[in-house]
């Protein structure tokens, strides 16, 4: 027991963590894990969407009281009640809503971790088709040998190719990295 605690530690720490830790265990016991991690996922999707609502989270202008409020308000419109809702409650009235980013993401990675999936970054210069995409994805299983929820990013920056971080691993065969090399050995010859 004390080794997959020690697990959980390197995976969510601070406060964030271990509100999220908290929720994560919630929701297994009531069978919720899925559930909760949909609302989540809804609620962060509100907070990406509203410079307002990114404001009452960091703000430490609002009180709680005005915190619950808006949250209060925001949850019932949106639909997001049961333990997700009472979570992201309790965290207003607690005044630790900065945190939710956090926790969110904390909670996340104890649900992959719990069902054994790896998570990974792709980096791409454009949109990659659903072919593409699942090339990707089968590759990146191939390699982890679990599988793999990718999260596609889009930098034009990158020319042509790809960057991908999965765990402690990052392989860059993006275009831009082989020209500047390109670039860094001809400057040594000359």
């Amino acid at each position: 027991m004390a080794e997959g605690g020690s697990q959980d530690q390197t995976l969510v720490s601070g406060v964030a963590g271990r509100y999220a830790t908290a929720l994560f265990e919630l929701a297994s016991e009531a069978s919720a894990i899925d559930a909760v991690s949909a609302d989540l996922d809804a609620f962060s999707a509100m907070i990406a969407e509203s410079d307002d609502l990114k404001r009452l989270i960091s703000s430490p202008v609002f009180t709680a009281e005005e915190q619950v409020s808006a949250i209060t308000a925001l949850l019932a419109k949106a639909g997001i009640g049961g333990i997700a809702g009472n979570f992201i409650g309790f965290v207003a009235s607690k005044r630790r809503l900065f945190a939710l980013p956090g926790m969110i993401s904390g909670y996340r990675a104890l649900v992959a971790e719990a069902k054994g999936i790896v998570s990974a970054e792709v980096t791409v210069a454009e949109e990659p088709s659903a072919k593409r995409l699942d090339e990707i994805r089968a590759t990146l299983k191939d390699v982890a040998g679990k599988d793999v929820a990718v999260a596609i990013k889009v930098d034009p920056a990158i020319i042509g190719g790809l960057v991908v971080k999965m765990g402690s691993r990052m392989v860059d065969a993006s275009l831009k990295t082989k020209l500047n090399s390109i670039r860094l050995a001809m400057k040594e010859v000359g």
